[in-house]
């Protein structure tokens, strides 16, 4: 399940989000065994080290959204009561005000159909709030954080993470794009660029091919076809 009015928003920083999920990822991994505690009061998110609990990455963490299978619904953190109602899920609504985009303007969401893995279901909504909460607040990466019985809550981190480079998207892009139901996909690149402060060139007014840099000597090309799908992606790889 999706929320077919906020598909548009999650496309254009799916790419980014994902990657940024990944280098979250690597950065939570350096810790082996760990566990992640919340403080809805402090406001932070700490991952900590199950062997030794005093190696710990300490994140500002801002909450979104709660996402639960048992009352099938999703409660967005500016009307939770234990959210801001003037915090980054705010943002969100500001923004769906603006935009006639009702389901951010609305508390709680119904969940019609989570299918038949309603725990798949939410994490598949979680990310889809990231993503969408990414678009808007330009804040990464989102934090999925499961809280027991399949529910979920997001929160946008700000973690100590160094910025996205070419470098090191470009090994996982190819993976991605094969695997992510890009439903434009070069809106999904140009997010991409946006969101990581990349440079972005179309190659002609039917924009059928991008070149992406970042400063580096590294570049990325895509080709599109006529349906705006990719159809190839070049990479200039020079520095690690």
């Amino acid at each position: 399940m999706s929320f077919t009015s906020l598909e548009p928003l999650e496309n254009r920083s799916t790419l980014f989000a994902v990657l940024r999920q990944e280098q979250l990822g690597v950065l939570t991994d350096t810790l082996g065994e760990h566990r992640w505690d919340v403080d809805m009061q402090a406001g932070t998110l700490a991952f900590s080290s199950l062997h030794d609990p005093q190696r710990r990455i300490e994140c500002r963490a801002h909450f979104i959204a709660s996402i639960a299978p048992g009352p099938r619904s999703l409660l967005w953190g500016w009307a939770h009561p234990n959210g801001d109602p003037n915090g980054q899920a705010a943002a969100l609504r500001a923004y769906g005000e603006a935009n006639g985009i009702t389901e951010l303007t609305q508390p709680e969401l119904p969940l019609l159909d989570l299918g038949d893995d309603p725990a798949a279901g939410v994490a598949q909504i979680a990310h889809q709030i990231g993503a969408v909460a990414i678009a808007i607040t330009g804040r990464s990466p989102y934090y999925s954080s499961p809280l027991g019985g399949g529910s979920r809550a997001v929160f946008m981190l700000e973690a100590p993470l160094p910025p996205l480079t070419l470098a090191e998207a470009l090994p996982s892009l190819p993976r991605l794009i094969g695997t992510l139901p890009l439903r434009d996909a070069r809106t999904a690149v140009w997010g991409l660029a946006q969101h990581a402060g990349w440079q972005l060139e179309w190659s002609d007014a039917e924009f059928t091919g991008a070149r992406l840099t970042d400063g580096s000597t590294n570049a990325a090309t895509f080709t599109f076809d006529q349906a705006g799908r990719i159809t190839g992606l070049q990479a200039s790889l020079t520095q690690p």
